[in-house]
């Protein structure tokens, strides 16, 4: 039996029309391939995102985490990553219906945000909610009239 592979001296150098027919038919694919990957034409760019409209209404952000003593201030935990502003307004409501408005101070650390207690009662684990104020839209004024004499 004679090997395919031959080593040393007694190498026969096969030229390029020894090739067998599915060699040829790999070699053409593969150029196929990278001609065509060459002439691929760059995606059209997409339209800017548009950004998601800002709820209205109140949105569950967390819970109330501690309450210290004084009962002036709350820390709150929020759910997930969120950046509370300073002067937001915060509401938060207890299983018996129990309401609070707090105002955020600006202190936060990790997961845990101060706010104020401006009313209402509180208790450790009320759910807290951000108020989104709708978009102030001014009334037209009225034209003055113009009195002729």
């Amino acid at each position: 039996m004679k090997s395919l592979v031959y080593f040393g001296a007694n190498r026969v150098h096969s030229g390029l029309m020894k090739m067998n027919s599915a060699h040829w038919i790999a070699a053409v694919c593969c150029i196929v391939l990278v001609s065509c990957a060459a002439f691929h034409s760059k995606p059209a760019p997409q339209a800017p995102e548009k950004s998601k409209p800002t709820p209205v209404g109140p949105e569950l952000i967390g819970r109330v985490a501690s309450i210290p003593a004084d009962r002036r201030f709350v820390l709150v935990q929020s759910y997930g990553k969120l950046k509370l502003e300073v002067g937001q307004i915060l509401t938060t409501r207890g299983p018996d219906q129990r309401t609070a408005n707090l105002l955020v101070t600006g202190e936060a650390l990790g997961e845990f945000s101060a706010a104020d207690v401006q009313a209402g009662l509180i208790e450790v684990g009320d759910a807290v909610y951000l108020i989104h104020a709708s978009p102030q839209t001014r009334p037209n004024p009225a034209p003055e009239r113009v009195q002729t004499p």
